[in-house]
């Protein structure tokens, strides 16, 4: 409820009564709440006719230009924010606090006012709570007018309520001015392929080709919404700033406050006296090889105990994140806010500022480093006998490439891998095999979905899309990964600590129908839910690499899935067929992986940067949020490649391309190009000389008329009409025509084509 002021009992006017316009204004300024006709009414004693001659006042006041706001946001002074406002953040200050601007706000009163979002300043949940808000999110905040402008000029304060549900889109575009002045918004959300019209005056610093976030206001109540631009963000049409947009898009924070990087100064080496030396170990580092930053190593050499014949002691180090990053710094705090690093083809925004992730926890060859590491014994068909945890400094003796490492074993070694050959690299293989075993008898989901990898040139366009060749090298490293990740999470389990597990759930009974009704048409069973496996899915997969679209089987497959996410509650991960998983191998890059290693300090006695009481008190909400965190940067990653891939494609409107259908609505097809892995759209509309229908249950379009049909993994051959490099959108034309004579599934069987009534109009 409003408060009240002293004055309001007697307030004076001119008018029957009434507060004078100095007593109003007085009067919102001292409120803490929403305020509006009745809250004044209230607070004044107005009653009876005498509330239409307030109504009159405040319509007079807001002619004058002394106040502003409507029903729904509340009476204020003009050109001052209320008491309780939504805000949205665009960015921080050196200190790491959060800056924001209202949502609401007529620019005829000047610049939006930036407002100093208070949060993080004290330990517990509710500073947690409030750590999660991130560039780009909106907040019911409620806000304090200072008397006067603080040390960096802010006139206001705000402490948040709560966070508001993220939107999947902030209004953002691309501005593209036009001769005389104005222009036009182009869209970054495939989606929604419209574009909005900005009048002359409205553009603000704008130029063209700028990412701009704009709001849209209308001109009267007849008139379509116009666009008016709020801030301008950069051009993603610079070299190398394409990824500009999904940063913009998804509020990724990219620059470290001044506070967080201040903390860099003070951080104290380890100390070898307190760890287990492991320095004269020959651990290998093996990455792509344009890694940057090296977070795990490996080594492994034949067990000597005679009762474990054929078996293997593995060794998997990981960096020391936790030495570092200690909980409720600015640096942790920061690092919990991102979550995890996003990899985009132009940058990296990292989880950890580059001090730490590239230098200080950089497995670096010949180093000496601070690790934990965790030491496997297993049998000669990989079954685990034991596991032991070490907080130890190591000194990697060698970095190695995945295609370095892979051509010494297939009998081709550089002469950096010769001397390495047989005294590392050939038990690191070994031990492989037996893990593999293992492996193969589990029964893991075994997808098979080749990953684009987007190659740049010197200025930052796209030069090829190549899809990296799988190497045995790949998966012996991800198999000791899954490994090291399996003995983290039993570790703790064992000592009864917390965990925050990696869980993946069995797919919904909803995604099995749909996957069901799918391979029904190609005369494909799946085992009755009540006993599914990945197993079962896998010999799908066997089948279909026997078919002529052996990816498109394994993204259907991939698309019935659940999601993988993070949760102290274990259900177990589905894909891997694993009881107990946690994410213990990428500190550098993935909060969760931090969280594990504290825990183990923790749990096991392993010295300082152990989890905190508070902390392990929260992790179901650090848990959502570093999942919700995860989904963000891959959403990021996939537009990116996306817009790039269209952007490369820009020049080539008018082209061919071969390619096949990778996905049927009702609404066009979704054709993938053969040369590039590029997605783009065929409208229905464009299908001329007939009516198509959507036969939803095989994936296929089928002609009113003729019959022809258009079916999940057709070849076609299609013309580029349209690219959108903003919201990576491929528009293309078909050349090919459906299939005549009676309709079959390119996939393998055919297509049940129902009787449809004729149409007396048909779509051209």
């Amino acid at each position: 409820m409003a408060r009240k002021p002293k004055s309001a009992k007697g307030a004076t006017s001119t008018r029957r009564g009434l507060p004078s316009k100095d007593k109003i204004l007085e009067f919102l300024k001292s409120s803490t709440e929403k305020v509006g006709k009745r809250e004044i009414a209230r607070a004044f004693g107005i009653r009876g006719d005498a509330r239409t001659d307030l109504k009159r006042l405040l319509a007079e006041m807001r002619k004058d230009g002394k106040l502003a706001g409507s029903r729904k946001t509340g009476v204020r002074k003009r050109g001052t924010l209320p008491p309780v406002a939504v805000l949205e953040v665009t960015g921080r200050d050196a200190q790491g606090d959060l800056i924001a601007k209202p949502t609401v706000w007529d620019t005829e009163e000047g610049a939006r006012p930036a407002v100093l979002v208070l949060v993080g300043h004290s330990r517990g949940p509710s500073a947690d709570i409030q750590a999660d808000i991130g560039i780009g999110d909106q907040v019911l905040a409620r806000i304090t007018e200072l008397s006067e402008p603080d040390v960096e000029g802010f006139r206001y304060e705000a402490s948040s309520i709560r966070r508001l549900p993220r939107e999947k889109r902030r209004l953002l575009g691309v501005f593209r001015a036009h001769r005389h002045g104005g222009g036009t918004i182009e869209p970054i959300d495939r989606k929604q392929l419209r574009s909005w019209s900005i009048k002359k005056g409205d553009e603000g610093e704008a130029e063209d080709g700028d990412l701009v976030h704009f709001d849209l206001v209308s001109r009267g109540r007849m008139h379509v919404p116009q666009a008016r631009i709020l801030d301008t963000l950069g051009n993603p049409g610079d070299q190398r700033q394409i990824s500009l947009i999904a940063i913009h898009t998804h509020g990724l924070p990219v620059d470290f406050p001044e506070s967080v990087l201040n903390e860099l100064k003070h951080l104290t080496p380890p100390k070898l006296e307190e760890r287990t030396d492991l320095r004269d170990l020959p651990l290998v580092t093996i990455d792509p090889p344009d890694a940057r930053d090296h977070d795990d190593a490996v080594y492994a050499e034949a067990d000597n105990d005679p009762k474990n014949k054929g078996g293997w002691v593995v060794i998997v180090a990981i960096a020391d994140v936790a030495h570092y990053v200690r909980s409720g710094t600015k640096l942790d705090r920061e690092a919990k806010l991102r979550g995890n690093s996003v990899y985009f083809p132009d940058r990296v925004v990292p989880m950890l500022p580059e001090h730490i992730s590239n230098d200080l926890c950089s497995l670096r060859e010949g180093e000496d480093r601070p690790c934990l590491a965790v030491r496997m014994v297993v049998d000669a068909h990989g079954n685990k006998r034991s596991q032991t945890f070490l907080r130890a400094m190591m000194r990697s003796a060698a970095k190695l490439s995945y295609q370095e490492a892979q051509a010494a074993i297939d009998g081709k070694p550089s002469t950096k891998c010769k001397p390495l050959l047989e005294p590392i690299l050939k038990p690191l293989w070994a031990a492989y095999a037996a893990f593999a075993q293992a492996r193969n008898r589990r029964e893991p989901l075994d997808l098979d979905l080749p990953e684009r990898k987007i190659v740049l040139d010197n200025k930052g366009q796209v030069e090829r899309v190549d899809i990296p060749e799988r190497l045995a090298a790949h998966r012996l490293v991800e198999e000791f990964m899954i490994q090291a990740n399996v003995a983290a999470a039993e570790a703790l389990e064992g000592k009864r600590a917390p965990v925050v597990y990696r869980i993946h759930d069995r797919p919904s009974q909803e995604k099995l129908k749909n996957l069901r009704e799918f391979l029904d048409s190609l005369d494909m069973k799946l085992d009755p839910p009540s006993d599914l496996k990945p197993a079962h899915f896998n010999r799908i997969l066997a089948r279909a690499k026997a078919m002529p679209v052996p990816d498109l089987i394994n993204e259907v497959v991939l698309r019935s899935q659940s999601q993988a996410e993070y949760n102290p509650e274990n259900i177990g991960h589905f894909g891997l067929n694993l009881r107990r998983y946690a994410h213990f191998t990428s500190p550098i890059r993935r909060y969760a992986d931090l969280l594990a290693h504290r825990a183990l300090v923790r749990a096991l006695g392993l010295g300082t940067g152990g989890l905190e009481d508070d902390e392990a008190a929260r992790l179901a909400e650090i848990a959502k949020q570093i999942s919700e965190a995860e989904r963000r940067a891959m959403a990021a990653e996939r537009e990116t490649v996306d817009r790039l891939i269209a952007a490369h494609l820009a020049d080539r409107i008018g082209a061919t391309f071969t390619g096949r259908i990778a996905g049927v609505t009702r609404s066009g097809l979704f054709v993938r190009l053969k040369e590039s892995g590029a997605d783009g759209f065929v409208p229905v509309s464009s299908l001329v000389g007939d009516f198509y229908h959507h036969l939803e249950a095989v994936h296929t379009l089928v002609g009113q008329r003729s019959g022809a049909t258009f079916s999940l993994g057709d070849p076609v051959e299609v013309r580029l009409v349209e690219a959108i490099p903003s919201a990576g959108a491929l528009r293309f034309e078909m050349l090919s025509e459906g299939k005549k004579g009676k309709p079959s599934s390119a996939l393998g069987k055919k297509v049940n084509v129902p009787k449809f009534r004729r149409r007396s109009r048909r779509r051209r």
